[in-house]
């Protein structure tokens, strides 16, 4: 698969899961978790945050609402979905929120005319990652801040269960990074790790849309297995992941 038919897979299959409002979509909220990010970013009057990979827009709402005088930038694939999320918005009256559509790659706006970049359990949906970190240090303003949060794969997982498991619900998941992975990216590109934080996501998928999820036992280590507190109860799969919540720095 390419990477064109990778983001068309993944632009499918998330506006379908938007729409419905899916059992996976509300798992993924946590009022705890967004709190968190909202007091670890600094944001002043006027600056300008893109929120990339928004899908419903959990943090660009966030953000917009708590920072009335900084404008927010809501970016990603799902255009059904960001045409509701600009309903909301005006609904709301938050004229300091926007949403923008876009290919999956080159990201449409200017060198340099970003603050902050955030995204949150949307990274690892990406198909060229060093492109998007790419893209990610051109729009960032000189010491801008880039902060992202993503779940990643337990030390002992050198196989990767983990995306295996993930690559059951078809939407496009790649894979999770390292935080050494992550670092070496920044670097790459001139952004630099400042501060950091590690959470957790705990959440269930329905077996019976699970099909693979025998053979996939069957290959991995029990041990590393166990490390990711896999249970089945019932009808469903439960699984906790780790996340890496990073801060990254534009260097000058």
């Amino acid at each position: 698969m390419n990477q064109r038919e990778s983001i068309e897979k993944t632009k499918q299959g998330f506006e379908e899961s938007f729409k419905a409002d899916s059992y996976y979509n509300k798992q993924t909220r946590d009022e705890n978790h967004l709190e968190l990010i909202l007091k670890s970013i600094k944001v002043e009057p006027g600056m300008r945050i893109l929120d990339l990979g928004t899908g419903t827009g959990y943090l660009s709402f966030a953000f917009a609402k708590s920072y009335k005088q900084a404008e927010v930038f809501g970016l990603d694939i799902v255009e059904k979905t960001l045409e509701e999320n600009r309903k909301r918005a005006e609904s709301e009256g938050l004229s300091n929120l926007h949403f923008v559509n876009y290919e999956g790659m080159d990201f449409p706006f200017n060198d340099a005319s970003f603050d902050i970049v955030i995204t949150r359990y949307a990274l690892h949906h990406f198909p060229a990652m060093k492109d998007t970190f790419r893209e990610i240090g051109r729009v960032l303003k000189k010491n801008g801040i880039f902060f992202l949060s993503d779940p990643a794969p337990n030390d002992d997982d050198k196989e990767r269960f983990v995306d295996e498991y993930m690559q059951m619900k078809k939407d496009g998941h790649i894979k999770f990074y390292t935080r050494d992975e992550w670092k070496e990216m920044g670097e790459g590109v001139g952004l630099k790790i400042v501060d950091g934080f590690e959470t957790s996501i705990r959440f269930p998928r329905k077996k019976e849309t699970s099909l693979e999820f025998d053979d996939i036992i069957r290959r991995h280590d029990e041990t590393v297995i166990k490390g990711y507190g896999v249970e089945v109860i019932n009808d469903e799969i439960w699984i906790t992941e780790k996340v890496n919540n990073l801060l990254f720095q534009k260097e000058e």
